[in-house]
């Protein structure tokens, strides 16, 4: 951990707090909006939506203008959207939040890679620690996003108009930090320069399918039950004090562990520790099958929250091993639209399957996705020692 890095987690976990603020309420704001119940999850599905249409501009701009420029533009579209999502709650205009969450999701596409620009911040035989301890950040936003829309939802007559205000000076506050990082030097590329092999050719390679899979489904089950367990719980008569409580663990499930994840890659290898996350997720869903009380949604989320750390670190890290340095903005962008797609599509589906089928089988079709993961996992480690047994 240095200067930049330390920066850079700070940054990581405003971001966040935006996000984890943005799951706590946009779903109960949808529902009290919407005209019909199956829509309240729309303005998170609009934020992943955004996000994912936004790769392919955000790896264009942080190719052509850098980290720092991209990540600062990223912050400022934060503010706006923030600001307009407040005037859509205030105004009780549905369809003006999801636009305005769409807009976010910009920042969100941005801020994603916060996690490929941290090992350009440390030596190379360190970048598994550094994309690790940059994650590690989100606890910020775990302690910080849950407790923030707690406390800020009722000071305005319209309830969670502050919270949006509130993501506004946490916008801010990160876009003063940014301006203190000093990135590697950002070399213009030449009109015509080359840009390594086709994005067809990265993508074929077993070391990127299966890093996306990972990524990607493992992110897709965290976010279903993850958006779905506000509702779940207000329809289960809880407080929104318990329901921010539960996303508190979780969100401190995601991101604590980022401690020692880098470690264990090191020390394990990438395989197993994703494995290990597929298992956890599995724990969450059995956990979550035994009941609708507050200790049964802690715990559920707390174990969804570290199999998803294990997942999603194992298969950024896994990533880096799919492409030159050349290759590295539209190798990661497409990882990030591939992750982007199966969240959004998990947000509607939220939505959708906990208010017509209910908790139990949100989290049983959660298992699908889960064996898809567990396939890829299986399949790569069977083609690693494949690749290692000598030619007779």
């Amino acid at each position: 951990m240095n200067r930049k890095l330390f920066l850079l987690t700070l940054c990581q976990g405003l971001f966040l707090t935006n996000n984890v603020t943005f799951i706590a309420i946009n779903g109960l704001v949808g529902l009290t909006l919407a005209q019909y119940s199956w829509l309240a999850t729309l303005p998170i599905t609009a934020y992943v939506v955004g996000a994912a249409l936004s790769t392919a501009p955000v790896a264009r701009s942080q190719r052509l203008l850098g980290r720092k420029r991209s990540f600062q533009i990223g912050l400022l579209v934060a503010a706006g959207s923030a600001g307009i999502c407040a005037w859509a709650t205030a105004s009780q205009q549905f369809w003006l939040l999801v636009a305005a969450t769409f807009v976010a999701g910009y920042y969100s596409a941005n801020a994603s890679l916060y996690r490929f620009a941290a090992p350009e911040l440390v030596a190379p035989a360190f970048k598994e620690k550094a994309i690790s301890l940059v994650l590690a950040g989100g606890i910020v936003g775990a302690v910080v996003g849950p407790n923030l829309a707690n406390v800020t939802r009722g000071l305005l007559p319209t309830p969670f108009v502050g919270a949006y205000l509130a993501l506004i000076c946490v916008a801010v506050l990160s876009l003063v930090i940014m301006t203190f990082i000093d990135f590697p030097p950002h070399i213009v590329p030449a009109p015509h320069a080359t840009t390594g092999r086709p994005l067809s050719q990265i993508m074929r390679q077993p070391v990127f399918f299966v890093a996306v899979a990972g990524a990607a489904f493992g992110y897709a089950v965290m976010n279903l039950l993850m958006a779905a367990t506000p509702l779940a719980m207000k329809m289960h008569d809880h407080p929104f004090g318990n329901i921010a409580f539960v996303l508190e663990w979780h969100v401190m499930g995601m991101f604590v562990p980022s401690f020692f994840t880098g470690h264990l890659v090191k020390r394990y290898g990438v395989l197993p520790v994703m494995s290990s996350g597929v298992a956890l997720m599995v724990v969450c869903v059995l956990i979550a099958l035994t009941g609708v009380e507050l200790m049964q949604f802690t715990i559920a989320l707390l174990a969804l929250g570290v199999g998803w750390n294990f997942l999603y670190i194992g298969g950024s890290t896994l990533l880096t091993e799919a492409y030159r340095p050349e290759e590295k903005n539209k190798t990661q962008g497409a990882m990030d639209f591939c992750v982007y797609t199966s969240v959004a599509i998990s947000s509607f589906a939220s939505g959708v399957l906990i208010t017509t089928e209910g908790w139990t089988w949100i989290n049983v079709g959660s298992l699908v996705p889960l064996a898809l993961v567990v396939l890829a996992l299986w399949w790569m480690a069977r083609h690693r020692v494949q690749a290692r047994r000598p030619i007779l």
